[in-house]
């Protein structure tokens, strides 16, 4: 499972020109899951999600998860996440969860955020456009496999 998660202080989603999900302060998570990706992954990643202490506190460090700032969540499917890229210019996706499995996974990913912090979504699959004005900017890559 890799993420990468930005700290925004808005982002949304539209699919079609229409805005179907939308946040302010909070962090836009995107999610791929490859296919050994197990509910293990989802909450060690759920819980890389909520204590990431990349917010400002009251003395300007980087010390405050979004929890700590009431923060909300855009998680939004990015298989991409998972394409090889080492021969070749037509990147690779066979590391990707076929859909069957990634599904059940997103879906579990997303309620066990939702239980700690307000969450919005993208549409699992569709063709999405996704705004955002990150704050920083702060970009943060995880990557359940690798521990880091």
């Amino acid at each position: 499972m890799r993420i990468v998660i930005q700290r925004v202080l808005e982002a949304s989603v539209s699919i079609a020109g229409i805005q179907t999900a939308a946040i302010g302060q909070g962090l836009l998570v995107l999610v791929g899951f490859e296919s050994s990706d197990t509910s293990a992954d989802v909450g060690w990643m759920c819980r890389k999600v909520c204590g990431m202490r990349i917010f400002s506190d009251a003395n300007g460090k980087m010390n405050a998860s979004v929890l700590d700032v009431e923060g909300e969540l855009l998680v939004v499917s990015q298989f991409t996440l998972h394409a090889a890229t080492r021969k070749g210019n037509r990147p690779s996706f066979m590391q990707a969860a076929r859909p069957e499995q990634a599904i059940p996974l997103y879906e579990e990913f997303v309620e066990a955020l939702a239980s700690s912090v307000p969450v919005s979504t993208g549409e699992f699959g569709a063709d999405m456009q996704v705004r955002l004005v990150n704050d920083g900017p702060v970009t943060i890559t995880v990557d359940s496999k690798a521990g880091e």
